[in-house]
């Protein structure tokens, strides 16, 4: 067929858009090739090892613990989520929802379209995960399946692999159905609601569609709780977590040992995002959110992430960035480096004064009985106290930081932080009397990051203070007495140690 065949009636195919990606080849279907795909293949090893229990395994019950109790007599059902399409039949790499990482501790790409499902019993509840299994050699999905084949997508673990790692009693995952059906005959269900169209389906016609149709807004509530409860982290994921901070740092190094590269290339920027990025690929699952590498101007941008633009001698660059675990937990830290490996007096003094908001910031979340917000609070009193003295502030410390004023606000526009976990925003659903009003507890992991953006256009400050952008992140956790604690305490964050820092790394 050529272009001058073409017509809209030959367009109008019966066949789904979903199928005809398969178009453009033509797959063996015969049963003579079939037998012979199936055949002279080296079994795997009955050996009955089906590996280690993962530490995480007994943290589980407590988590699982403290969503159960609100639910005594209702199915849960958290969906791990299935791809998410890029462009045309191109998917992203599988990220699993990340209520579902946090109660099985699965992190890796190899379950898109499970779920774990609580049951209710005379006393709590009990898991149980549902999963695709490995196909057998002697199917066609062995092959021809590029969703879970492992001719396509590779080897993948089998249920007892499964139920050992996890703990957690394992099933195929076409078990879910019947399994539902049986299980949820006069009892509620509640679920992670467009994560999984096929999950959603499934449980509007077991409940049936007026009751799923009026039980939305009580999903929702479920939701917002899974994302509520993972703001008291546990003991494993505390260590995650240093992990994935100890592992940023490593990245920073290799961004530093590439500024030179940087200096000159028309896209700088990227030369300092890619050796962030490969440094995460290499050690860990990747970056746990998109990086950014801003230099010069570019960094009074807030979330400046095209990184096209070239990296100067004289210039800041501000990375903002972090290092994802294959656990999905990340680090999220933010410094600021002179290119040329010394601060500007007019650097160093910006920088200073972003360090000082950090440090007061740091301070008052050692306060007992600290509430999030007031963190924020003492970074923002800090920066207007500074841009008072220098003249810049139009206007009295009061009334720019009082909520009719907020005048410090136009040069420090965002929050000084953020929950941290497997989510870089983490509790991002958390209503706010559990977030900003609430007090800092144990187990409670957050960032720091003020900082100060001048802007290349604005006529409020002084022309030496145009186009200066710095901000200082930490990553903060709370300890079981209550004291608070930076997982980012190595590295380097006040201007001789960074100018140190910078020496030691090009002297290698």
């Amino acid at each position: 067929m050529t272009q001058q065949d073409l017509t809209l009636e030959a367009l109008r195919s019966p066949q789904p858009l979903g199928e005809r990606a398969a178009n453009r080849s033509r797959s063996p279907k015969s049963s003579t090739f079939a037998e012979f795909m199936g055949n002279n293949w080296v079994q795997p090893a009955a050996s009955g090892d089906t590996g280690s229990v993962s530490t995480v395994a007994e943290f589980l019950p407590a988590r699982h613990a403290a969503v159960e109790r609100h639910y005594p007599d209702t199915v849960l059902v958290i969906p791990a989520g299935s791809y998410k399409t890029r462009s045309a039949d191109e998917d992203y790499l599988f990220r699993p929802h990340s209520a579902f990482v946090w109660a099985t501790g699965l992190g890796k790409e190899y379950e898109p379209d499970s779920a774990v499902v609580f049951y209710p019993q005379a006393e709590g509840h009990k898991a149980v995960l549902y999963f695709q299994p490995p196909a057998s050699r002697s199917t066609d999905q062995f092959y021809a399946d590029s969703r879970y084949g492992e001719f396509w997508v590779g080897a993948r673990p089998t249920i007892a692999q499964m139920e050992a790692w996890t703990g957690l009693t394992v099933r195929p995952l076409t078990s879910l159905e019947e399994d539902l059906r049986g299980s949820a005959d006069g009892t509620s269900v509640r679920v992670v609601r467009g994560e999984d169209a096929t999950i959603d389906a499934l449980i509007a016609q077991v409940v049936g569609d007026e009751c799923w149709e009026s039980t939305a807004d009580e999903d929702k509530t479920f939701e917002v709780l899974l994302g509520t409860v993972r703001m008291w982290k546990d003991q494993w994921e505390v260590e995650q977590l240093q992990q994935a901070v100890n592992l940023t740092a490593e990245c920073f190094e290799s961004v530093i040992a590439a500024i030179p590269q940087a200096v000159g290339h028309p896209r700088g920027e990227r030369v300092a995002e890619v050796a962030f990025s490969s440094a995460a690929r290499l050690g860990g699952h990747g970056t746990g959110f998109d990086t950014i590498a801003a230099a010069g101007v570019h960094s009074t941008t807030l979330h400046y992430m095209e990184n096209s633009g070239p990296v100067a001698e004289g210039d800041l660059l501000l990375i903002d960035a972090g290092a994802e675990l294959d656990s999905l937990y990340t680090g999220d830290i933010t410094r600021t480096f002179p290119v040329s490996g010394t601060f500007s007096p007019m650097q160093r003094k910006v920088y200073e004064a972003v360090l000082g908001a950090n440090e007061a910031a740091f301070r008052q979340a050692q306060q007992p009985g600290c509430k999030y917000g007031q963190v924020h609070d003492a970074a923002i009193r800090f920066l207007a106290e500074t841009l008072a003295e220098w003249g810049v502030l139009p206007c009295s410390v009061e009334e720019a930081v009082s909520p009719e004023g907020q005048q410090v606000r136009r040069w420090m526009p965002h929050g000084t932080g953020h929950h941290l976990g497997v989510d870089t925003h983490d509790c991002s659903v958390t209503p706010r009397e559990f977030y900003v009003d609430s007090p800092l507890e144990p187990g409670m992991v957050f960032t720091i990051e003020p900082g100060l953006y001048f802007r290349v256009d604005d006529e409020l400050v002084p022309p030496e203070l145009r186009g200066i952008g710095i901000r200082i992140e930490d990553d903060i956790v709370v300890e079981p007495d209550g004291s608070v604690r930076r997982l980012s305490a190595a590295i380097p964050r006040s201007v001789d140690e960074v100018e140190a820092w910078m020496r030691e790394v090009w002297a290698r």
